[in-house]
């Protein structure tokens, strides 16, 4: 039994790290029972309320110390960095017999005694550098630098992402994984609830539905234009969004978003939902016609996998990262509004039967999945344990 600590990702701050972090601890605890023991590490200025997923996940245990609280990140950093090692966190790792740690937007120094394995979501800030400021860019990429050049072993969550990490970074060829991320297959509401549900938001019988986040990079925008053409030629569609509304990078893009949308006359045709339950989510992708994602650049796309394991139609920007992801979508240039219009004007929806047998497949498919995602993930940490202690 190897017992690993991860840091607690805060869900406010990334839904999409929170959201891996629950799925991957909930299939270690299916899967990986008799082989793996995961400890979350969280400091106490977390409200209670955010950890209760984790909580109930059979086999799971939360411990909350101080030690980890935000206000104390800067100064282990610094410690981090000068001594080589988080003597902190290595105390409070040591009391709770961790054998490996999983490392996630944190660093815990050059020279830290237990075996690390490193995450690193995706290389953003390298292809999409005009987004980011110059303290946000170098933020990221120092952090990345001290994590590769520390000898760490890095695992990714994409083939995209390893050429990225062995080109930025050569030093760790040879050191990079590759761990799919997938979520479970759902609970999914009755018909008559996700009917009920896709009402209350006052959507029609065919709408997509775009459930990303309002960053930059997620590109709202091309779908603006997109449904603008399309009232230009007097087609009428619905598109629904949800997703946080803030961008630390560009605190006004969601304000442009909502200007762009008035100054179109598209109030009726974007609606915007903002944050939603996860249950409504379920449920409005269920009664969509298609799931649209025209993100200009991912890591590895929740959204896309959460369609995935229901069967729900996808229209994806065409960038690597979502052909890696499946080959059951429509394809279309991120950077042209006249193509996904025209996708959007041509799309069929399915019938009732199709949808139907694509979600119980789906879900079958979503199911060993998740399992593989378990069972790679539980092969790689114990494969670590074992070199690094034997080093």
């Amino acid at each position: 039994m190897i017992t690993i600590a991860f840091n607690y990702i805060d869900g406010r701050a990334w839904r999409g790290g929170y959201n891996y972090l629950l799925s991957l601890v909930d299939a270690l605890s299916k899967f990986s029972p008799n082989r793996v023991q995961s400890i979350i590490f969280v400091g106490t200025d977390i409200n209670s309320d955010h950890l209760i997923p984790f909580e109930v996940i059979e086999r799971v245990k939360v411990v909350r110390n101080q030690v980890f609280n935000s206000k104390r990140n800067r100064v282990r950093l610094f410690k981090s960095i000068v001594s080589g090692s988080d003597q902190e966190a290595l105390t409070v790792f040591l009391e709770n017999k961790i054998d490996i740690v999983f490392e996630s937007a944190r660093f815990y120094g050059w020279r830290f005694p237990l075996p690390i394995l490193t995450w690193i979501p995706d290389f953003q800030h390298r292809h999409l550098k005009r987004l980011f400021g110059w303290k946000a860019f170098w933020k990221r990429e120092i952090g990345f630098r001290m994590q590769t050049f520390s000898g760490r072993h890095i695992m990714l969550s994409s083939e995209d992402a390893r050429r990225d990490c062995e080109k930025y970074y050569p030093i760790a060829h040879g050191h990079t994984s590759v761990v799919r991320f997938c979520v479970p297959a759902p609970l999914l509401p009755s018909i008559q609830n996700a009917c009920e549900i896709t009402k209350a938001y006052g959507l029609p019988n065919h709408f997509f539905f775009l459930p990303n986040q309002f960053w930059a990079h997620k590109n709202h925008i091309c779908v603006i234009n997109a449904l603008s053409r399309l009232k230009d030629r007097g087609i009428s569609l619905v598109i629904a969004c949800s997703g946080k509304q803030s961008d630390e990078r560009d605190p006004y893009y969601f304000k442009r978003i909502q200007n762009l949308i008035v100054a179109n006359g598209l109030e009726d045709n974007l609606k915007l939902l903002v944050m939603i339950p996860s249950a409504h989510i379920s449920a409005l992708m269920m009664k969509c016609s298609a799931l649209i994602n025209p993100s200009k650049f991912e890591g590895w796309s929740t959204t896309v996998e959460e369609a995935k394991a229901i069967g729900a139609p996808m229209i994806l920007s065409r960038i690597r990262v979502h052909e890696e992801q499946t080959r059951d979508a429509i394809f279309f240039d991120p950077y042209s509004s006249d193509e996904l219009a025209n996708i959007l004007e041509n799309f069929i929806p399915s019938s009732h039967r199709e949808r139907d047998k694509r979600c119980q497949d789906a879900m079958n498919t979503a199911s060993l999945n998740f399992q593989k995602f378990a069972e790679e993930f539980t092969n790689l940490i114990e494969q670590q344990v074992k070199i690094q202690r034997g080093s």
